[in-house]
């Protein structure tokens, strides 16, 4: 296992970290989906076993299971071999005081005196906006005071100026940002990585293999990676790319078998920063061109037709037809459609009034593109 040092922590973290957002499931008696506990358990201790010292959970994960079970795999002396992370739900904090009950309940779910860090989950601007309203620097400082939280940081999910304003306005410890070799020019981008470097903040990469889609690619690009000299799996390429720049701390990675446990043991026995030469970097560059090329429409999410005078998502549609196409997952355009549907952005809103077709620097035919991939998200379950 590689190892690099971890910002203020004065601690060395594992390149590769464990998220347990995507434990093994069964079904139980009544034909639910919950963890398989004894397989998950022994999944994160082996990792533990393995030189892994990070361990990333969520109120949320597995309809609120996750930090549970996570809590009874550090059971028998493997909580004192990591850094345990979970994150405040921001989404259910309606006043200041919710900070501190949701922050004792995942104490509690988890069975441990204190977290070495606690993260502000899921931000967009507006949402951080909020919490800094309800005075969220106030709760991390009493938090820390208290014992209750050694570090703080925030996940992010929004684009590179809402990251930097969540950047300036506290003295994070650690930012967690969504990064790949497909999303370095979107939500906190590569630039957006570097700036936390400049600003001493280490960065914990999470989907680094875009939800799994990395590992299972389109033929054009097996049949790239098949080819490299190197004889890297499309896992290893993914997580190789993110770990070449020293900015980023911990990779995680959503393990669900025991497999993919002892694989991502292998490769990241040799991710360290800087371990990408530039044959192979040019190299990633063809796999994202290869993935590139698969995209069906020419929008480029520069949001002139936005707002649209019906409320129609025009660059949401256009992403979720795109990303199915790209990643050869068409069977996701149904489901994904569907809920853009029930937040009434869908495209059936569309009166073709043109506003959106004049305005568009890229001149797409907009009403005809949205009307065709409405059609087919409906053959796909929407």
């Amino acid at each position: 296992m590689q190892y690099v040092p971890f910002g203020k922590t004065g601690k060395s973290v594992s390149r590769l970290g464990f998220g347990t957002m995507r434990l093994p499931t069964v079904e139980n008696e009544e034909g639910q989906s919950v963890i398989n506990r004894d397989e998950a358990i022994a999944m994160i201790r082996r990792a533990i076993d393995g030189g892994v010292n990070y361990v990333d959970t969520a109120y949320g994960y597995h309809q609120g299971e996750s930090e549970a079970l996570t809590g009874l795999a550090l059971k028998g002396g493997y909580r004192e071999r990591v850094m345990l992370t979970t994150k405040l739900p921001q989404w259910l904090v309606k006043e200041a005081k919710d900070m501190d009950r949701l922050l004792d309940e995942q104490l509690k779910k988890l069975d441990v005196a204190y977290l070495d860090f606690y993260l502000l989950h899921a931000l967009d601007l507006a949402a951080f906006r909020r919490l800094k309203s309800l005075g969220y620097q106030d709760f991390l400082k009493r938090a820390r005071a208290d014992g209750r939280i050694r570090h703080a940081g925030f996940s992010f999910h929004d684009d590179k100026d809402a990251f930097i304003e969540i950047i300036d306005d506290y003295p994070w410890d650690m930012a967690q940002i969504q990064f790949n070799y497909l999303d370095d020019e979107t939500q906190a981008t590569l630039e957006g990585l570097k700036y936390a470097g400049k600003r001493g903040i280490p960065v914990v990469i999470m989907e680094p293999l875009r939800g799994g889609a990395l590992a299972n690619p389109p033929p054009e690009v097996q049949r790239l990676i098949a080819g490299n000299q190197r004889g890297y799996s499309p896992v290893e390429w993914a997580f190789r790319y993110c770990g070449q720049f020293p900015e980023v701390a911990t990779i995680l990675s959503g393990m669900s078998t025991m497999e993919q446990v002892e694989d991502n043991l292998r490769v990241f026995e040799r991710v360290s920063p800087g371990n990408l030469d530039t044959h192979d970097q040019a190299f990633i560059k063809s796999l994202k061109d290869a993935y590139l090329k698969r995209l069906k429409v020419a929008c480029t999410a520069c949001q002139y037709c936005q707002p649209c005078p019906e409320g129609v998502r025009i660059p949401d549609i256009f992403e979720i037809y795109n990303e199915a196409y790209m990643l050869d997952c068409r069977e996701s355009l149904g489901p994904r459609y569907g809920n853009l549907a029930k937040a009434e952005g869908d495209a059936s809103r569309c009166v073709a009034c043109g506003q959106c077709e004049a305005i568009c620097p890229q001149q797409l035919p907009i009403i005809e593109l949205i009307k065709d991939i409405h059609e087919e998200a409906r053959t796909h379950g929407a």
